[in-house]
C-alpha cells in the first residue's frame, strides 16, 4: 500500500487581500508560511518519496517549507525541465546524497481566472452581484471571462495525474502532491467518484494536509485521518 498527500499551498498575499489569485504568481503571506510549516509537521509519520508541485511559488514554498519540517533526512530537489540548456548542471555525483525528486507541472496550476486577476472579490460581487460571482467561482463548467472552469482545469490536471503520479504510487510510492484548490478539486473528484454536483460542495482547505491509502491491486483509494 502507498500514500497519496494532497496539500493545498498555504494561505498566499492576495489571498489575505482578498484579490482572485488564478495564474498571477505571488508569494505566500506570513500566516501561509506558518500553515506549510505545520503541515510538514503533521506528516511526521509518513514518509514521502516523490514531489509534484505547480509552477507557482505559492505552492513550491509550501512544499520545500513543509519538506523543512519533515524528519527525513532527504534535501528536496526541484528538477530542471526538460529541454532546458543548463539541463545536467545540477546532477548529483555523490551516490550517498539523499534527495527528495521535486516535479514542478503548469498542469498543477490553480485555475486561470482571465479578467478577473488581480480584481477583489468584494468589490466584483457589488458590481456583478453574489450570484454572478458564485457562478464564475463554484460552478463546474461556466468559466469567469477569459479564464478556465473546473471540467477546464480538471482537462489538464488529470492526464497528469494518471500519467506522472498514479504510477509511482502503483510502484508502492508515497507521492505529495502540493498544488490549489480547482487542481486539488479536480484530483479529489476523479479518485473519490463524485459527480459534477457534488465536487461543488468540496472545499479544500489550505495547509491541511489530505491523505489516502492506495491499493495497486483494486486501483482503490482510501481516505486516512490525519491529526
Amino acid at each position: 500500500m502507498s500514500h497519496l498527500i494532497l496539500l493545498r499551498h498555504g494561505q498566499s498575499v492576495w489571498n489575505k487581500k482578498g484579490l482572485f489569485t488564478g495564474w498571477v504568481d505571488v508569494p505566500l503571506s506570513k500566516k501561509g508560511i506558518e500553515e506549510a510549516t505545520e503541515a510538514g509537521a503533521k506528516l511526521s509519520e509518513i514518509s514521502i518519496d516523490e514531489v509534484h508541485v505547480s509552477k507557482l511559488i505559492r505552492a513550491q514554498m509550501t512544499a520545500m517549507l513543509a519538506l523543512s519540517e519533515h524528519p527525513s533526512n532527504a534535501s528536496p530537489q526541484l528538477l530542471t525541465p526538460e529541454g532546458d540548456s543548463h539541463r545536467g548542471w545540477s546532477d548529483i555525483h555523490d551516490v550517498n546524497q539523499m534527495t527528495i525528486p521535486v516535479h514542478a507541472s503548469w498542469k498543477l496550476n490553480e485555475r486561470m481566472y482571465g479578467e478577473l486577476q488581480g480584481k477583489n472579490k468584494q468589490a466584483l460581487m457589488e458590481e456583478f452581484g453574489e450570484d454572478q460571482i458564485r457562478i464564475w467561482r463554484r460552478s463546474f463548467d461556466v468559466p469567469p471571462p477569459g479564464g478556465e472552469s473546473l471540467k477546464m482545469t480538471a482537462e489538464r490536471t488529470l492526464p497528469y495525474f494518471e500519467s506522472h503520479i498514479v504510477p509511482s504510487l502503483t510502484q508502492g510510492k508515497n507521492v505529495l502532491v502540493v498544488a490549489h484548490g480547482n487542481s486539488l478539486r479536480s484530483i479529489v473528484m476523479s479518485i473519490e467518484q463524485l459527480s459534477s454536483d457534488e465536487i461543488l460542495q468540496v472545499e479544500i482547505p489550505t495547509g491541511q494536509p489530505i491523505v489516502y491509502d492506495f491499493k495497486a491491486e483494486s486501483n482503490t483509494y482510501s481516505k486516512v485521518y490525519v491529526d
